[in-house]
């Protein structure tokens, strides 16, 4: 009986890829045509616009770039059918192909391209570096960094509060590619954009670059436990469910939360038991060793803000 049990889920996930390849198209003998850059296109740009068709099946695309030593310097894959990739100044060759579930097309036939250096700013675009587009800080000390453009003689700088349509700090003609910024400028917690623009004597970049970053310097509300109940008794090799409550997060900003959910052998948790996190206010277990446990939680955002636990309770496998 114990064999019949373990054949009977390994079939039925077998029935559910093999479910997933019937419906799934077929797309091993398709072809992507791409639509630029052309073979032997000369770009004048530190920016590249690839840009493919779509083909009937495909849930994703991978786009492959390699060197003039034939090495993969970009592997990426992307559910749309164009990506913006800084590249150096030299030679270049690119190719994509179409993939699903169950199937990959055939690539396209390789292009080949170069990257040459202009004076000319009105194509080029500024690489920001650091931080992350959309990432969340729980401090206002916040280092702005960008990749330095060759032709590019200095650069402005802006950084709006987005939240209040508050310009907070301005540069208009830096020739450093960082910017510090502190509680002075980031006074509030709030959503932050910041651009940068190329400049030279006879030229800008078309348009600033920009990304995103989030202040949340506060502390999410105590979680509280709510089943199993304290004292509770719980049969083992039977799956348990624990939930809990997640106090309204009150900030201005408010980041996405994971909770810890933390098992000991004893109430002050000298011992943790496997720790687990989890994105949503319900976790379920096995327990197979019998005896006492507790169980407590505690809350952490995205921007690294972390909560007090919650009261642990306890509970008995028997």
């Amino acid at each position: 009986m114990k064999t019949l049990n373990k054949i009977i889920p390994f079939l039925f996930v077998l029935l559910l890829v093999s479910c997933e390849d019937v419906f799934e198209e077929d797309i091993s003998d398709d072809i992507i045509e791409v639509v630029s850059p052309k073979d032997n296109t000369t770009i004048e740009s530190n920016v590249v616009n690839f840009q493919w068709n779509e083909i009937d099946g495909a849930k994703k695309y991978r786009l492959q770039v390699l060197d003039i030593n034939e090495t993969i310097v970009v592997d990426s894959l992307v559910a749309k059918t164009s990506l913006n990739i800084p590249l150096l100044t030299g030679s270049y060759q690119w190719k994509v192909r179409g993939e699903n579930f169950a199937y990959e097309s055939n690539y396209s036939p390789v292009s080949n391209f170069s990257m040459v250096t202009t004076d000319d700013l009105s194509n080029q675009q500024v690489v920001l570096t650091s931080p992350d587009n959309n990432v969340y800080k729980n401090s206002a000390d916040v280092t702005i960094k960008w990749q330095k453009l060759a032709a590019a003689t200095s650069y402005s700088v802006e950084v709006i509060n987005t939240t209040t349509s508050e310009s907070v700090y301005k540069a208009e003609s830096t020739t450093e590619t960082s910017v510090t910024l502190n509680s002075t400028n980031l006074t509030k917690d709030a959503n932050y954009q910041w651009k940068v623009r190329g400049i030279n004597s006879t030229s800008q970049t078309a348009q600033f670059s920009s990304r995103n970053f989030f202040i949340d310097t506060v502390v999410p509300g105590v979680p509280v436990n709510s089943l199993p109940a304290v004292n509770a008794i719980i049969t083992n090799n039977v799956s348990t469910t624990f939930t809990w409550i997640s106090p309204t997060d009150t900030g201005t900003i408010r980041s996405p939360l994971l909770y810890t959910i933390e098992f000991s052998n004893t109430s002050t948790f000298t011992t943790i038991l496997f720790p687990t996190n989890n994105a949503s206010t319900s976790y379920q277990r096995i327990f197979t060793t019998l005896g006492d446990y507790y169980w407590r939680i505690k809350t952490t955002d995205a921007a690294g803000n972390v909560s007090a636990y919650s009261a642990p309770f306890k509970f008995t496998v028997i």
